[in-house]
């Protein structure tokens, strides 16, 4: 198995996709990097000041004036609401919840990743892992070995999962070395609340504790990790079902795109919420921001996933196993 491993992560890091990933994440936290100086700087003009509670005070009334408009949504309403009781408890506990330095633009930058963009780099990876052997022919050669199909297929998904792992440790350690250029590298001590809580009856901090940030960015990577896995496995899926790269790609493409669309749409569709791809912000229950359905928590999302995941490896394994390569 070692041996077959190490073929699959050499074919990996010979089609240069590691690479790719790691020009494109550079690239966007760079750019990220910038709109948030830019956004310092806009409030330090429209404020006069750098201090968080002032910050914190106007979004809070910026927040109160856009919930007085009739046209909004009433789910986004709440959401608003919810959100002005998050940042008055921050105020009133006197607690800042966004500390400049790279810790904090890398939780954030990694928290607003982890339902479209990062799924779609897990996606680079994993949708030729399986169509690129039977495009190229090489499918053949490949069986001919006198190797058993679910070793070899069992080869792919660990190198998937290897690869999985490396993407996440480049997006942590890019943002934190580009961004701590302009902010700083320090905040992994500062105080976070965690426990927040969002219920039928409203926004509930009785669980709430403080934690330091170190702590709850490991949760962060945790949470983001099992949702890239679960989204690379059902690429790998795809890849087995679908000899086209490009076909395979653009499946899943479609369904995170669907995703992210009906997120903003389907409060009231109830069933909506055993997709998988509303169950993919989990970062949004450990920092306490709505779930897309009310009544959604983190122990469902994971349960969902979880079920997603075993049937995609279930199909995957029988598909491979079975499969005329003629």
């Amino acid at each position: 198995m070692i041996n077959l491993v190490q073929n699959e992560m050499l074919k990996l890091l010979a089609r240069k996709r590691l690479v790719i990933v790691g020009i494109i994440l550079s690239v966007l936290v760079i750019l990220f990097t910038y709109a948030q100086f830019q956004t310092v700087q806009t409030q330090l003009k429209k404020l006069g000041t750098t201090d968080w509670r002032t910050a914190l005070q106007q979004q809070i009334v910026d927040a109160q004036n856009r919930m007085t408009n009739s046209r909004i949504p009433d789910d986004f309403k709440e959401e608003l609401e919810v959100r002005v009781k998050q940042q008055q408890y921050y105020l009133d506990n006197d607690i800042n919840p966004a500390v400049p330095g790279a810790p904090s633009f890398t939780r954030q930058f990694l928290e607003n990743s982890i339902d479209l963009l990062l799924p779609l780099l897990i996606m680079v990876i994993a949708s030729d892992l399986v169509s690129s052997e039977f495009s190229i022919g090489s499918i053949k050669l490949l069986l001919a070995r006198p190797v058993k199909r679910w070793k070899i297929l069992l080869s792919k998904y660990i190198t998937l999962l290897l690869a999985i792992s490396v993407i996440l440790a480049l997006l942590g350690v890019v943002s934190y070395l580009i961004s701590g250029i302009v902010f700083g590298y320090k905040g992994w001590t500062a105080p976070v609340f965690a426990g927040f809580k969002i219920t039928d009856t409203g926004f509930d901090t009785s669980a709430a504790n403080v934690i330091p940030q170190w702590r709850f960015l490991l949760m962060d990577f945790g949470v983001v990790w099992f949702a890239a896995v679960v989204v690379g496995t059902l690429s790998f899926m795809v890849s087995v079902l679908v000899r086209s790269t490009a076909a395979g790609m653009g499946i899943i493409l479609a369904l995170l795109i669907a995703g992210a669309i009906l997120s903003n749409m389907v409060s009231s569709w109830t069933s909506a919420k055993y997709l998988f791809m509303l169950n993919l912000r989990l970062t949004d229950y450990l920092n306490g921001s709505p779930p897309p359905i009310s009544g959604m928590t983190l122990t469902f999302s994971l349960m969902v996933l979880a079920v997603w995941w075993l049937l995609a490896m279930i199909v995957s394994f029988t598909v491979f196993t079975k499969k005329d390569i003629y």
